[in-house]
């Protein structure tokens, strides 16, 4: 399973909209099993399909380093859908993959419910709460076209500015493969 670049922020694909998928081919199960490997590589809990260049709605996950969370067991999300969020939310800093070294609280709800398709394209429903809610809403908004920076108040973004723009400019250093330009994708 090859490690695959990471999109980095300022790449056109990261500002799409992910295409639903509309049937699991050897090259989306090939795809998956990249993504976990390249999540895994960038010691990364959270992986969307166009973080790696595809446009696909694909997320991967996979807390079970994280302390408490040990029995999770790692996910595959495919074409997921939010269907509830709680009113209540939570602060946590975020980082991303697609965002290197750079980190800002974020404010989401405390929990959602997500409906989506396993490989089979079989229909799931999960309720989820805490870190396995926060990294669920953050990969469903890479598929979205969101990132975490504009989830941030203004002074954060105008703190943000100049790291973004060394990250956009490939001027940053990381321990794993990031795209060469900004227009890479794969599928």
């Amino acid at each position: 399973m090859p490690i695959l670049p990471i999109t980095v922020c300022g790449d056109k694909i990261l500002r799409k909209k992910a295409a639903k998928v509309s049937k699991v081919d050897n090259k989306i199960i090939k795809l998956i099993a990249d993504m976990f490997e390249t999540m895994h590589n960038a010691n990364g809990i959270g992986l969307a399909a166009n973080q790696v260049g595809a446009n696909k709605q694909i997320f991967v996950i996979d807390i079970s380093a994280a302390e408490g969370y040990e029995d999770i067991k790692p996910l595959v999300l495919i074409n997921p859908k939010i269907i509830s969020k709680s009113e209540e939310t939570s602060v946590y800093e975020e980082g991303c993959l697609s965002i290197p070294d750079q980190r800002a609280d974020v404010v989401r709800p405390a929990k959602i419910v997500i409906e989506y398709q396993d490989t089979d394209l079989k229909s799931q429903t999960i309720e989820a709460d805490d870190l396995l809610a926060r990294v669920m809403q953050h990969e469903y908004d890479h598929l979205q076209g969101v990132l975490f920076t504009d989830l941030v108040d203004e002074e954060t973004k105008k703190k943000l500015k100049k790291p973004l723009n060394r990250i956009k400019n490939r001027k940053v250093e990381v321990a794993y493969p990031i795209s060469s330009s900004a227009d890479y994708q794969i599928l």
